[in-house]
């Protein structure tokens, strides 16, 4: 079990690229291999995976790389111990051998230790099994199964005997969509999608009863539904002006005092409204820009279309930025095209008090290069590198396979997919590090490069069956602390 000594430790995140120093994550579990063709598209995969690759030969590096950034104690000099263990369960909550940090903590773990509580189980089975329309014989038996095993049935969907009771939960690798740390407040989700609706229920337990959130309860923000939405007619409650639905790939908290809020296929106008009410009463940040984006499963959230990579750069999709824009429009069809072509993108800035005066900021450049230059004080040029170096096709390839979807680690050190050949050569260009994952490692177990001074650095992660769950490094963490910038 998670080490509870220390849970004491701060909840904060008030950067992107500030030191990480706590996540949640979830190692891909039995689920992902039982998701299948005809079901693929409902359980919002766009293909199937093959486990075992996906686990031992892929996120097993990027759980070694962030045990070695946030506690390294767990995996410096035992790599290759570790690495030929023929069973290979150090990435998997309660095996023999599991990594079991309170730095980068896996979802189901803290998932069976709540579970430990007999009130806190009887809940949970009445909540998943009423969700679930499972039958009542069905929820007295899941009262006696012990509480690793149950967790594991909840993520899965299925008995320790492969019985499938319900579908399984694929997206929980996607960490971040369950809630976002906004300063020293959570922001819990609201799926809009069914097929996340049981993975919405587990967090929101975990965040409530887990002694880690404990002195933080009271800083958890529900996003609330229009009071009146069981009144209205089928197609009004569906609109994104009645519906309330939020995910944490569309929040980023960029600066201490300012939040961006993406509007996309997962997260509506009425969500962000509500989600920017509460926390300007709560007075947790004074700016909120929002970010409306196509609603297209090309993009899904902003951070499939941006993300920082240190202070002053970001890198991003220019077919939404001010490059695409300008090539767009010396296209003779832009001049006879319907105005719409024009409110694919939109972004507006709130002020804390000047609610009713928005901002308008005309692109991503401009907006991204104003939080470098006056949220962060960066006195830097600002820079950016686009997705495919910007490079016709590449650059819609790429972001569709995470190009522009990373983590920071810390100022400068990102991680970010292999396959991605172009969007490396920009960061080449701008002088990084580039490097594979297993080399890095190799590097530290020598004692050649330190995570300490590590500066500039891409950190290449295998990808062939991780990127085909249309999910990047960012998207597969949700930090719970970050050192100040």
């Amino acid at each position: 079990m998670i080490n509870l000594d220390n849970t004491s430790e701060k909840i904060n995140v008030s950067s992107e690229v500030g030191r990480l120093r706590r996540l949640l994550i979830h190692s891909p579990d039995g689920g992902l291999g039982k998701v299948v063709p005809s079901k693929a598209q409902d359980w919002l995969f766009e293909d199937i995976v093959h486990l075992d690759t996906m686990r031992r030969d892929e996120y097993d590096y990027y759980v070694k790389l962030l045990l070695y950034f946030l506690d390294p104690d767990k995996v410096r000099g035992k790599i290759a111990s570790i690495d030929a263990d023929p069973t290979r369960a150090f990435y998997k909550p309660g095996g023999e051998g599991y990594f079991n940090s309170d730095k980068v903590m896996d979802l189901q773990s803290m998932l069976t230790y709540i579970l430990e509580d007999e009130g806190i189980r009887t809940q949970l089975i009445a909540a998943i099994c009423g969700i679930e329309r499972c039958s009542f014989r069905t929820q007295q038996e899941l009262k006696s199964v012990e509480p690793a095993t149950l967790s594991m049935i909840f993520i899965s969907g299925s008995l320790p005997n492969k019985q499938m009771l319900f579908a399984p939960l694929p997206n929980l690798i996607f960490t971040r969509d369950i809630g976002i740390i906004i300063n020293d407040h959570i922001l819990l989700n609201k799926p809009a999608k069914t097929a996340r609706t049981r993975e919405s229920l587990l967090a929101q337990y975990i965040f409530f009863y887990h002694p880690v959130f404990e002195s933080y309860r009271d800083k958890i923000i529900e996003i609330p539904d229009n009071e009146k939405h069981f009144l209205l007619p089928e197609d009004e409650k569906h609109s994104d002006y009645n519906r309330s639905t939020l995910e944490g790939g569309d929040v980023m908290m960029v600066a201490p005092r300012h939040l961006l809020i993406g509007c996309s296929e997962r997260t509506t106008l009425y969500a962000a409204q509500q989600t920017m009410k509460i926390l300007f009463e709560k007075n947790v940040v004074d700016t909120i820009t929002i970010v409306k984006i196509p609603k297209k499963r090309d993009y899904m959230h902003i951070d499939t279309i941006f993300t920082q990579v240190k202070k002053n750069m970001w890198v991003l999709l220019s077919t939404l930025g001010r490059v695409g824009d300008d090539s767009r429009k010396k296209d003779v069809l832009h001049f006879f095209a319907p105005k719409a072509i024009d409110q694919d993108l939109k972004i507006l800035q709130f002020i804390k008090g000047l609610e009713h005066k928005p901002i308008e900021i005309e692109n991503l450049e401009d907006l991204l290069a104003d939080i470098s230059r006056n949220d962060l004080e960066c006195r830097e040029e600002v820079k950016f590198i686009y997705s495919g170096n910007n490079e016709f096709p590449f650059g819609d390839r790429e972001q569709w396979t995470d190009s522009c979807n990373l983590l920071a680690l810390k100022d400068g050190v990102v991680i970010g997919y292999d396959r991605n050949d172009k969007t490396l050569d920009a960061f080449r260009e701008q002088g990084f590090r580039v490097i594979k994952a297993a080399d890095l490692l190799q590097k530290f177990e020598a004692d050649e490069l330190s995570p300490d001074t590590l500066t500039d650095t891409f950190i290449m992660l295998p990808s062939a069956e991780l990127s085909r769950a249309r999910g990047g490094s960012h998207c597969m963490s949700m930090p719970i602390f970050r050192e100040q910038l």
